[in-house]
């Protein structure tokens, strides 16, 4: 069984359903409601599990209501949350998350400030005991620590570097895999096409570059070369989580040493089939549908 540690946040997520986003000030009624638990890299992790691997979540959360609650559902949900730190008196992170009519969404999140940064207590876990550890940027100190420690240990290691305020370009460099979003590839390479932006991230690292581009699938460079993977078409209900989906089937794949193409394939119907479903992880599909999925297009 292929094994997998994510690094990184969880939150609450507050999902509102409407018509279409605002684009001005105003009063909106929203169609529907819903809370489910996020965050990049607990999602990851809920992907991971549902695809049959061993998995671990190591982050930090409040002791409110809040934070047992969203260890609670990983727990439920096969991820292993016995790493993770709950800080007594804290708050822990939450997302509001607007979703219109064709599954678009405007997510803004709370990273909760009562949450130490400081990761050193990670020295105590032993990281040789996974296949492929996976890390977030929303928790910095977290993924450095963690990535340090599994090189160390020759454990391949995968980001998912999306947009944060910090730079992250030293993460970047201890990553063996790196799978931007499209604003995060641009944030670190102040480059719009994709080939130019890829190849500047290159530059950075050993490993291989990724950068997803929502329906229009995801590009990485292999020898220097660019390729690509069309994304899925699917009837789409929400994209709430669909990159954090993407980044936890990749790390499942890379785990089984599958090929960056066959692994960007699997992750990308992976993803797509979650858009099919509202929240962030109902729609996530096991092997089994993913594999009948692709069957479909061969």
């Amino acid at each position: 069984m292929t094994r997998i540690v994510c690094v990184g946040i969880t939150v609450l997520d507050r999902i509102w359903y409407l018509d279409d986003l605002p684009k001005e000030g105003g009063k909106y009624v929203a169609k529907n409601y819903t809370e489910v638990g996020g965050g990049p890299a607990a999602t990851a992790a809920v992907a991971a599990a549902k695809l049959g691997a061993e998995v671990d979540f190591i982050g930090r959360v409040g002791d409110d209501d809040t934070g047992t609650r969203l260890l609670t559902e990983l727990e439920s949900l096969g991820v292993n949350t016995r790493y993770t730190r709950v800080v007594k008196g804290a708050r822990s992170s939450q997302s509001a998350v607007l979703v219109d009519a064709g599954g678009e969404r405007i997510i803004a999140n709370y990273p909760s400030p009562d949450l130490p940064a400081a990761a050193d207590w990670l020295h105590e876990i032993d990281f040789s005991q996974w296949d492929v550890v996976l890390a977030d940027v929303r928790w910095h100190e977290g993924a450095r620590e963690a990535f340090t420690l599994a090189r160390q240990q020759g454990v391949p290691t995968l980001l998912d570097a999306d947009v944060t305020p910090q730079d992250i370009a030293e993460l970047i460099i201890l990553s063996d895999h790196a799978a931007f979003s499209a604003p995060g590839l641009r944030r670190l390479t102040q480059r719009d096409e994709v080939e130019e932006a890829l190849k500047k991230a290159q530059t950075l690292t050993n490993g291989h570059v990724y950068v997803t581009q929502g329906r229009d699938g995801c590009f990485w460079l292999e020898n220097g070369a660019l390729c690509h993977q069309p994304g899925f078409e699917v009837e789409v209900v929400d994209t709430t989580g669909a990159g954090d989906v993407f980044h936890g089937a990749l790390a499942v794949s890379l785990g089984q040493k599958r090929s960056p193409s066959e692994a960007v394939r699997f992750a990308s119907a992976v993803a797509a089939l979650k858009c099919t479903k509202p929240g962030g992880r109902a729609g996530i599909p096991d092997c089994d549908q993913t594999r009948s999925f692709l069957s479909l297009f061969v």
